[in-house]
């Protein structure tokens, strides 16, 4: 049922997405509200995926999706440069709403300057203020007109300094299921019943996989000589070229079938998988699949966020629980021989991994029951209205 009077004339919503999860829900949520609002136009800056769901794009953001201090300063010039771009749509279209996904740093800059000319803010998915500067919230309140959060437990920091705050649901909880049974899916990749699946997901930067993948191959290396019987596949991120890929892939001792625009197909065929810290981790827990979370920062990054940042976790299950239910391989404990460690023990102990996917349950059960991107649709008409 469409609980919004049509808009009166063509209205315009201005979306800042700078990352490939950010592209996605952009990308969601703007169907969403061509779906109940046929006339509204989407202009800003993305990738594929929005420009795909209709949305006009003036700045690939392809190129600056980069995490850390050292990564940034590297890509400074090229961010600063988008920032101008979209500041100056900001000024040029007058949108009637804009909606920054995410990108906080930059997107703060532009709630900024759109604020300062009287247009409405919609922020969507909070910095992480119960992991580090929780003065953030009022920085943001100010920048802002709402913010909409993604986990339920982030809504009493906005409301404790009244910030217009709703909490709208978990993106990944509508997305995350595979298309076929596991037994099409071994089928379809040509993976044998017989044998257990070990997955690889190095992540979904350019500097993630340059980290993180060498590491996991050579952990593949090693479980494919102390285990007989395994067979190992990587789901690819959109972001990814094939030729970066290849550059690990062709080196590697390891036969590793790789499958493309089809993660949780490839997530559902797997006994444990190693992942990189961020939104596959949750992804991975929604599908209740035991893994083993690693990750790796340039050294000065890592010992600023150490510096930082004040929880005792990073892995979103981890984080989402409030306990250690899956191991964190971070910096130098991300090696080959731990990954190796723990992957045997979800493997050959039945009672652990057991553990490991009732906890994962949970995780599911504190997500909720989804729709986030209908929330954001109807949040976004009713800011319009």
């Amino acid at each position: 049922m469409n609980a919004h009077k049509p808009l009166k004339n063509p209205q315009t919503i201005l979306f800042s997405a700078g990352e490939s999860s950010g592209d996605q829900h952009a990308a969601n949520m703007f169907l969403e509200l061509k779906a109940q609002q046929p006339t509204i136009k989407g202009i800003g800056m993305g990738s594929t995926k929005m420009a795909q769901a209709g949305i006009d794009i003036h700045y690939d953001s392809a190129g600056i999706g980069v995490i850390g201090v050292i990564e940034v300063i590297k890509h400074y010039s090229e961010i600063r440069s988008a920032l101008k771009l979209m500041q100056q749509l900001v000024l040029t279209e007058r949108p009637d709403l804009l909606v920054c996904v995410d990108y906080k740093e930059f997107n703060l800059k532009l709630a900024r300057f759109a604020k300062q000319l009287g247009i409405k803010v919609l922020f969507y998915v909070s910095p992480q203020v119960w992991a580090w500067r929780p003065g953030r919230v009022k920085t943001y309140g100010k920048a802002i007109d709402m913010m909409a959060v993604i986990f339920p437990f982030e809504t009493p920091y906005y409301d404790a300094e009244q910030v217009p705050v709703r909490y709208v649901g978990h993106p990944s909880v509508d997305k995350v299921h595979a298309n076929h049974s596991r037994s099409e899916n071994f089928n379809r990749f040509g993976l044998d019943e017989h044998k257990s699946v070990i997955g690889l997901l190095p992540g979904s930067r350019a500097n993630e996989i340059k980290r993180l993948l060498p590491v996991m191959l050579a952990a593949a290396e090693q479980l494919q000589t102390e285990l007989s019987d395994l067979q190992f596949i990587l789901p690819q991120a959109n972001s990814i070229s094939d030729a970066l890929l290849n550059t690990y892939l062709s080196a590697s001792g390891c036969r590793i079938t790789v499958i493309k625009n089809q993660p949780y197909d490839v997530m559902q065929c797997c006994d444990a998988i190693m992942t990189t810290s961020g939104t596959a981790t949750l992804e991975v827990a929604l599908m209740t699949i035991p893994m083993v979370i690693t990750y790796k920062l340039a050294t000065i990054t890592y010992w600023l966020g150490r510096w930082l940042v004040n929880t005792p976790f990073i892995g979103l299950p981890n984080i989402v629980l409030g306990k250690l239910a899956i191991k964190e391989l971070i910096q130098q404990t991300a090696t080959p021989e731990n990954i190796v460690t723990e992957v045997k023990r979800i493997l050959l102990d039945k009672s652990y991994a057991d553990t490991m996917r009732e906890n994962l349950f949970l995780v599911k059960e504190k997500l909720g029951k989804g729709g986030g991107s209908i929330n954001m649709a109807n949040l976004a008409l009713e800011m319009l209205n």
